[in-house]
């Protein structure tokens, strides 16, 4: 068995400048969740929530976005990515079945405690997936982030670059 000796020698770097440690990053996607707002009464109530893009990855056709989506469209993104996708795609945060029962002492889900939860893991959901290099050439993803309104007929296929 021969003797390997580890290769301990230092990488020669460029020094650092103040516009290489200032200035912008040179791939960025941040995503925010926010604003959620309640519409309807009764049982056609529901919850939308503003979903604003801003990136320079050259596979997204704008480079800033803003659409509003509702839970049932988070829903979708997951199941189409877990459906085309090679991505593990992580889970969105709970149903709360329980809080949609009637007759309860509290507005149920839409108390401004649970969508404020439920607004924070629907951001952490979207910015897990969206960071995931094959995730972003899902034209599911791409439509989701982008588009004024979902077509849940599309035909799934991937994004290329521009």
């Amino acid at each position: 068995m021969a003797d390997t000796i580890a290769d301990t020698r230092r990488l020669f770097t460029k020094p650092q400048n103040l516009n290489d440690a200032y200035g912008p990053p040179s791939n960025f996607l941040e995503i925010d969740v926010s604003n959620p707002e309640t519409i309807g009464v009764g049982r056609g109530r529901f919850t939308t929530y503003e979903v604003r893009l801003k990136t320079n990855l050259p596979i997204f056709k704008l480079k800033e976005s803003c659409v509003r989506r509702r839970y049932s469209d988070f829903e979708w993104l997951r199941a189409e990515l877990e459906r085309e996708s090679k991505v593990v795609v992580p889970p969105l945060p709970g149903k709360a079945l329980i809080r949609q029962l009637p007759f309860r002492g509290d507005d149920g889900i839409f108390a401004d405690a649970f969508i404020e939860e439920r607004r924070q893991g629907l951001e952490q959901f979207l910015n897990k997936v969206a960071g995931h290099p094959l995730a972003q050439n899902e034209r599911c993803l791409h439509m989701f982030l982008q588009e004024e309104s979902v077509d849940k007929n599309y035909t799934p296929s991937k994004v290329r670059q521009a």
